[in-house]
């Protein structure tokens, strides 16, 4: 099996902490490298990945990895958490440029990914291994095709470690990107993300903001299996254990995985794997 990791959002509440504890606790037993905490747009999370962060080590004894972003923060609030990273133990950063909320008027001081990577560089040398993102279907934003992947560059030339794709149902798209970087002489690994099915409507929502697209043939099974839940289910696991093995099969480095902080659905996919 290769190696693998997970990605959780922040709880807010008690009850969410509760949420995510149990899902550490059922995750982890799969011996993930590690366990990444996003960052909520417009610093809206700002104590609450930290606070993760650090719970995920010591409640739970598995390393802890935050993303940090561009938007709403300044050069100073960024240079204070990586600081407060430092102290916690962090060797590891994921670097993006993040989402500017609705009705937010600036960005911050920095505006583009690469920008935070040569930051994080500047202030810490090599100490953070960093992973930027990836868009296998381009990103939603993007101008162009090879637009999009001059930007990718200009963050690997920045310092970036690796990367990690936004999620696909396509491998074709992943594999081609892959080859369209390495002409490019980029060699860093390139994680595909990995989405796990457990609520339709909520991915339909998430793929038209995010750009990922669903296959017409995957929304026609599902909207054919409408309300038998078990079927959803068992089909959903399935259909992503079979992406994750052609992915495994055709060369892919790691795989991460979006939880959206439940266990059950990513379980389901790593079961048919083993």
């Amino acid at each position: 099996m290769l190696p693998i990791s997970f990605e959780f959002y922040p709880p807010k509440t008690d009850e969410q902490r509760e949420q995510l504890d149990r899902t550490a606790r059922k995750l982890k037993a799969h011996a993930p490298q590690f366990m990444s905490v996003t960052f909520g747009a417009g610093g809206s999370t700002l104590s609450h990945t930290p606070e993760t962060v650090q719970r995920l080590h010591s409640e739970h004894g598995v390393t802890g990895v935050p993303h940090l972003t561009c938007v709403g923060g300044s050069r100073q609030e960024i240079r204070d958490l990586l600081k407060l990273y430092r102290a916690l133990g962090c060797d590891r950063i994921v670097a993006l440029r993040g989402d500017l909320p609705s009705g937010m008027a600036r960005s911050g001081d920095l505006r583009y990914a690469n920008e935070l990577v040569q930051l994080i560089r500047d202030e810490h040398g090599d100490h953070f291994q960093i992973e930027v993102a990836a868009y296998p279907e381009i990103h939603p934003q993007a101008e162009d095709a090879h637009k999009d992947l001059r930007n990718f560059k200009t963050k690997v030339d920045a310092g970036a470690n690796g990367a990690i794709t936004q999620y696909f149902y396509n491998t074709d798209a992943y594999f081609r990107f892959v080859d369209d970087v390495r002409a490019l002489g980029i060699d860093i690994p390139i994680v595909p993300g990995i989405m796990p099915i457990s609520n339709f409507s909520q991915l339909r929502r998430f793929s038209e903001a995010c750009g990922a697209e669903i296959p017409r043939w995957i929304s026609q099974r599902m909207r054919a299996l409408g309300d038998d839940v078990e079927g959803v289910r068992e089909f959903a696991a399935d259909l992503v254990a079979t992406l994750c093995q052609r992915l495994i099969t055709g060369g892919a480095p790691a795989l991460h995985f979006y939880t959206l902080n439940l266990a059950k659905p990513t379980q389901a996919i790593l079961q048919r794997l083993r």
